[in-house]
C-alpha cells in the first residue's frame, strides 16, 4: 500500500538522521570551488569552439626539400582545408632540429605553433644533445603520422652489388667509404652507427644540413653511402641514379617491391624505422589537441593524401595508432630501445 503523507514525512525525517548538514561557511566554500572550476573549464571550451581563428604555423626541424618537409606539406594542405585557416610551414634544420623543436617547446600552448618531426628529432636527440627541454615530457602529442624504413643505398657505381657484398667490401677497406648524414644523431647517422656495430665495419661519416643536400652529394659521387629514408631515395632509384641494397624492415616496400628486406639480403633483424609525428607545446588544451587530431586522422584517411604518402614511401599507421595516447606510448618505447644504442655508439654533439 502507498505510504500516507504522515508516514512519508516520518520516513524523510528518519533518513535525515545522522546526515551532516553543511554550514553556511562550508556551503559558500563549495559553491566558490564549483564556480572556479566552471570558470577554469570555460576558456578551454570557448577556445576549442572558436579555434582556429588565425594562421597555424608548423615548424619542420629539417631542411626544405627533405622527406619530413615533403610529408609536412601534404598534411598542411589538407589541414588548411579542414580547419579553415592558412597553415604555414617553416623549416629550421640547425643542430639536428634541436633549435626548431625548442621553439615549439617554449611557444604559447594555444594550438597555433605545432611541430612535425621524426624519430631523430623526438627520440634520438635526447641522447645526443644537452637539451634544455625534455622530448618525452615537454610536449603534447597529437598524432602518429607515418613510418618510413630506411634504405641502404649507394652511388650507382659503387663496387658492391648486394648487401653481403657491401659488408665484405667495407671489411676489406676499413675507413675508406664515406656515408652522408644530416648531422650528429640524425637518423642516417644512427642507422649507420648501428650498422657498424652490427656488422663490425667502419666508414667515415660526412655531416650535412639535411637529407636533401646529402643526397645531392651521393648523386654527384662525392660520398659513397646513405642510410636514407625511403621517401628521399625512391625517386632517384626509379631514375637509376643510385643503387639500393636493402630496406631496413621485415617486409618489402609496396612502392619498390624489387628491393629486398634486410632479412632477405643477409642482415636479419636490422630494423630501423624513421617515423613521423605531430606535437604541440605542453599544456595545449585537450579540446584543441582533439580538434587537431581529428583533422590529422581525416587527412590520413583521405585517398589523395594516402596516394601522396605511398609515393613518398610512407606507411600510414592503423587507425588505433593515430591517437595522442598511442603516439605518447610509442615515443616512450622507442626511447627505451634507442637511447642505449646511441650511448654505446658514443654519439654526442653540442648545440654550438
Amino acid at each position: 500500500m502507498p505510504a500516507t503523507p504522515k508516514e512519508s514525512k516520518t520516513a524523510a525525517a528518519q533518513s535525515a538522521v545522522g546526515q551532516p548538514k553543511l554550514s553556511n561557511r562550508t556551503f559558500r566554500a563549495v559553491f566558490a570551488g564549483l564556480s572556479m572550476l566552471a570558470l577554469t573549464a570555460a576558456p578551454d571550451r570557448a577556445l576549442a569552439q572558436s579555434y582556429p581563428t588565425r594562421p597555424i604555423t608548423i615548424i619542420v626541424p629539417s631542411a626544405a626539400g627533405g622527406p619530413t618537409d615533403a610529408l609536412t606539406r601534404v598534411i598542411a594542405e589538407y589541414m588548411r582545408e579542414a580547419l579553415g585557416q592558412p597553415v604555414v610551414v617553416e623549416n629550421q634544420g640547425t643542430a639536428g632540429g634541436t633549435v626548431a623543436v625548442g621553439r615549439v617547446a617554449h611557444a604559447a600552448p594555444d594550438g597555433y605553433t605545432l611541430c612535425i618531426g621524426q624519430w631523430g628529432n623526438f627520440v634520438i636527440n635526447q641522447a645526443v644533445y644537452p637539451l634544455q627541454y625534455d622530448l618525452v615530457n615537454d610536449f603534447s602529442p597529437i598524432a602518429l603520422l607515418a613510418s618510413n624504413p630506411q634504405l641502404i643505398v649507394a652511388r650507382k657505381d659503387f663496387p658492391a652489388a648486394n648487401l653481403k657484398g657491401l659488408i665484405a667490401w667495407l671489411k676489406d677497406h676499413p675507413g675508406k667509404a664515406s656515408q652522408g648524414t644530416a648531422g650528429a644523431g640524425s637518423p642516417a647517422h644512427v642507422g649507420g652507427a648501428y650498422f657498424q656495430q652490427t656488422t663490425g665495419t667502419s666508414f667515415q661519416f660526412v655531416p650535412y644540413r639535411g637529407a636533401a643536400p646529402a643526397m645531392l652529394d651521393l648523386l654527384g659521387g662525392r660520398i659513397d653511402l646513405l642510410f636514407d629514408q625511403a621517401s628521399n631515395s625512391l625517386p632517384h632509384l626509379r631514375n637509376g641514379e643510385i643503387k639500393a641494397f636493402a630496406v631496413t624492415a621485415s617486409s618489402r616496400l609496396p612502392g619498390a617491391p624489387e628491393i629486398p628486406t634486410v632479412d632477405q639480403a643477409g642482415l636479419p633483424g636490422f630494423y630501423v624505422s624513421v617515423w613521423h609525428g605531430m606535437w604541440a607545446p605542453k599544456g595545449t588544451p585537450a579540446p584543441v589537441i582533439a580538434k587537431l587530431n581529428a583533422a590529422v586522422v581525416a587527412a590520413l584517411n583521405d585517398a589523395t593524401v594516402r596516394k601522396h604518402f605511398a609515393a613518398l614511401g610512407q606507411q600510414i599507421p592503423p587507425r588505433e595508432q593515430q591517437s595522442p595516447e598511442a603516439l605518447a606510448a610509442y615515443q616512450r618505447a622507442e626511447a627505451a630501445k634507442w637511447w642505449p644504442i646511441v650511448k654505446a655508439a658514443n654519439i654526442s654533439a653540442s648545440l654550438h
